[in-house]
């Protein structure tokens, strides 16, 4: 009796990645729905509503202050290292590189480069957006702080929002955003956000980050997610160019090693019975070539001019013949 070997689960999740030959068809592009702008209506107005309290020195500066006057490093010093590793997942050079490979292969087994582009465009709008809130409101952090109580705002710092936590999320939030499924759509949105929101908390804890940075950076993550999609036309654009070129680049490359190369004529000798056929000279030819084989120099036979090469002279006579007596003269 044949038994069929048992697969593990590793076996099945690379036997499914190996039935993906083509580009999948049914995954379906986020679109601006009624649902997603009144999420990111209501996520505008908090963000704006945690830059006003930030202004006016409300409540939560007053928190910020005394989140600072605890030190958490100080508190809870035995973590202090594992802190300091797990900030890294905030960090846009690690981050982007981790999930940069994880969605080229992704890319290059489905056949698009949609996830590709949707993380470069995601992360161009995190540096346009946090990077003009950072320099523009000009917040000093912790470390720097001035005077007690104020919000330290306009002092040429740039920590509000936080770029650590708004990367995270956005980071690690696009592969929710391109999950192919709702599962795993809904559990990779927990996981970022709870990555996302300990990153943060661990900024507050190094003391380099005010709670309200924190609070702000997540809020700033979480607008570019959410507004993704009015930007899904220009990705798809975006890719069809990109095919475009690379379809006239092969049909390109596939004309020149189909053309004709010039190669000089080959010449093949006459038959020793064809070349006595060849006696006359071609009426175009400059240089007539005798008839028949062609000997070595050392094998031909000196040829003897008819008759002598000097110029005639009325007193020579010729070899072998008697010279006439000279008629004497007297004097």
């Amino acid at each position: 009796m044949r038994t069929e070997p048992k697969l593990t689960r590793l076996d099945r999740v690379f036997a499914r990645l190996d039935r993906e030959p083509e580009r999948p068809a049914h995954i379906d592009v986020p679109k601006m729905s009624r649902h997603r702008i009144v999420l990111f209506a209501a996520t505008l107005a908090f963000y704006g509503a945690i830059v006003w309290a930030v202004v006016i020195t409300s409540w939560l500066v007053r928190l910020d202050w005394q989140v600072m006057f605890f030190r958490p490093y100080q508190q809870w010093s035995e973590i202090h290292w594992f802190v300091d590793y797990y900030v890294v997942l905030g960090q846009r050079g690690p981050t982007a590189v981790m999930v940069t490979a994880w969605l080229g292969w992704r890319s290059w087994r489905q056949h698009t480069l949609r996830p590709l582009l949707a993380l470069g465009v995601s992360l161009l709008l995190l540096n346009i957006t946090v990077g003009a809130a950072k320099y523009g409101m000009g917040r000093l952090g912790p470390h720097y702080a001035t005077s007690i109580g104020s919000n330290e705002m306009w002092l040429g710092g740039d920590i509000f929002p936080s770029g650590h936590t708004a990367n995270a999320v956005v980071t690690w939030g696009i592969l929710a955003y391109l999950a192919s499924s709702a599962r795993a759509q809904r559990w990779l949105s927990a996981v970022s956000a709870v990555t996302s929101l300990g990153v943060g908390m661990a900024t507050v804890y190094l003391g380099t980050h005010w709670l309200s940075d924190v609070l702000l950076g997540w809020t700033a993550g979480l607008l570019i997610l959410l507004g993704l999609p009015w930007f899904e036309p220009l990705i798809a654009r975006t890719e069809a160019r990109i095919f475009d070129l690379r379809d006239r680049l092969l049909a390109r490359r596939r004309r020149t090693s189909a053309a004709p190369v010039d190669t000089p004529p080959v010449v093949t000798p006459l038959p020793a019975d064809d070349r006595d056929d060849v006696g006359a000279c071609s009426s175009r030819a400059s240089v007539c070539l005798a008839p028949g084989p062609h000997t070595a120099r050392s094998e031909r036979a000196p040829i003897t001019p008819a008759g002598s090469r000097r110029p005639p002279h009325p007193e020579r006579h010729p070899r072998g013949s008697t010279p006439s007596a000279r008629p004497l003269t007297g004097g």
